[in-house]
């Protein structure tokens, strides 16, 4: 590795440093295959800077009148806005997706940031006069002291801004432990929030891995625990914060279902379709993994969405024209194509194949195409497992009562759509999918900021989930005050 690779930094107390401990892990550009960055893991040392800061914050940064505490947010927003494209491409070049699904993801990060804004008013407590002779009773809310986020390579931006502004807005200081794998986009947000001369403690950033995220989670001072991630890693998240009694939201993956019935159009379901499952390459929680064809849906489909994914042109994201991108690292193409050879050898047909993809000029990355298996069968490897890449599996149902078994039979519960022109059969989706976020003729069911982001099952540990009023409700504790003045 050239030494002339720089390692990015941390932001702690107003100020950046370098972290301190021994592993160091490469970033990579997926399209072209080379070392862009370093990571140096923060050290314990490091994590009790961060959280020590942000500890010392929390007495001035909650007794700020919320109003005066929005007005950072609202700067904030407009840095974000003005340096979309810097975001963006940052965004392209270490993740890998295409630079107007970048662009999209800033805009995502904006909308919650503006969100957050709001958050004054949603401060408000409750009042009751004479619950008794001469006696008041009120509800407020304060804010739950330091909290923390760990956040997942796939949106490197938009997740942070699912808690960050939202906690802050609450009186909260904040730390986030950015991805080894995308840590310039969370380096460049904190140069915007750097610009904008926060109070030193109130927002911080820490670089590392797994060990990092276990000091952070384990520090007495961190009294609430935010993260996305793989269902394994929210498991093990969740349950490490629980047991020190802290909050926690643990957003995990997700196999996600979509239903064609009979009635739908299938040439504007398979164009939908594909942007769900291949879109960002496949690497979101909300991507359509799974096609339920009902009855004479299936092979019409199956050919249609066929032809879509051989024709979608993969390159580099900032190449114009490019449909798909690669994925993250070479590890993940791997193990994409394993899992596709799995899907064959269990019986599944194969009707476009992804495996040993290359680019040319782009040779050394990390490309798999667009790949679509039919017949695949439930209880199989293909089936249950997230894929996290660009792969549809096409499953048969006779009925719509079959297609709900489906879904509901699964371990996990983040999304399910339906395409139909039936409003009845729409409402029983809606009514029986056991799952958090519902789609009726749209791909990706993917919450605005107002709504929280919802999951259910292995797809999510906790009770109040990102973004929307379940933001406030989790960054902020209820105290109630019974009163009277004799």
């Amino acid at each position: 590795m050239s030494s002339t690779i720089e390692e990015v930094r941390n932001y702690v107390g107003g100020r950046w440093q370098a972290p301190t401990g021994d592993d160091v892990a490469e970033v990579w550009n997926p399209a072209s295959g080379e070392i862009i960055a370093k990571v140096r893991f923060s050290s314990r040392v490091d994590v009790d800077r961060a959280v020590e800061s942000a500890r010392v914050a929390l007495s001035d940064w909650r007794r700020t009148a919320p109003n005066e505490r929005a007005q950072w947010l609202y700067r904030l927003k407009a840095v974000l806005e003005e340096r979309i494209e810097d975001l963006a491409r940052c965004i392209t070049e270490e993740h890998g997706k295409l630079l107007a699904e970048a662009r999209g993801e800033v805009r995502r990060a904006v909308d919650n940031v503006e969100m957050a804004c709001g958050t004054p008013a949603n401060l408000q407590g409750r009042f009751a006069e004479d619950i008794a002779g001469g006696v008041d009773e009120m509800l407020i809310r304060q804010p739950v002291g330091v909290c923390a986020a760990i956040v997942p390579f796939n949106f490197p931006l938009m997740i942070p801004c699912w808690f960050l502004p939202y906690a802050v807005a609450c009186g909260n200081p904040f730390v986030l432990k950015a991805s080894e794998r995308t840590p310039r986009t969370a380096e460049l947000l904190f140069e915007l929030i750097d610009s904008l001369d926060f109070p030193p403690g109130v927002v911080s950033l820490i670089q590392g891995g797994r060990s990092t995220t276990e000091l952070l989670i384990d520090h007495p001072a961190v009294r609430a625990v935010s993260f996305v991630g793989s269902t394994p890693a929210a498991h093990s998240v969740y349950a490490r914060a629980a047991a020190a009694g802290k909050r926690g939201q643990a957003q995990g993956g997700a196999k996600n279902a979509l239903v064609l019935l009979p009635d739908a159009p299938i040439e504007a379901v398979a164009a939908i379709a594909a942007e769900s499952a291949f879109g960002n390459a496949g690497q979101r929680c909300l991507a359509g993994a799974s096609m339920i064809a009902v009855g004479s849906a299936a092979d019409p489909f199956a050919e249609a969405i066929s032809e879509l994914a051989r024709s979608r042109t993969i390159g580099s994201g900032l190449v114009e024209g490019v449909e798909l991108g690669p994925v993250i690292t070479a590890a993940s193409a791997q193990r994409i194509e394993d899992l596709i050879d799995q899907g064959g050898n269990e019986g599944a047909k194969v009707l476009v194949d992804g495996r040993g993809t290359s680019v040319p000029g782009y040779e050394k990355g990390f490309y798999v195409g667009a790949t679509v298996l039919d017949r695949v069968e439930p209880r199989t490897t293909l089936a249950e497992t997230e894929v996290f890449g660009p792969v549809l599996g096409i499953m048969r149902a006779a009925d719509l009562d079959q297609a709900l078994s489906l879904i509901n039979s699964g371990r996990y519960g983040n999304m399910a759509c339906l395409f139909t022109n039936s409003g009845r059969a729409a409402r029983r989706f809606r009514y029986e999918a056991e799952v958090g976020n519902v789609g009726i003729n749209v791909g990706v069911a993917q919450p605005m900021s107002s709504f929280p982001f919802s999951g259910w099952g292995d797809s999510f540990l906790g009770d109040l989930h990102a973004h929307g009023h379940h933001a406030i409700e989790f960054f902020t504790q209820t105290k109630v005050v019974v009163e009277r003045w004799p």
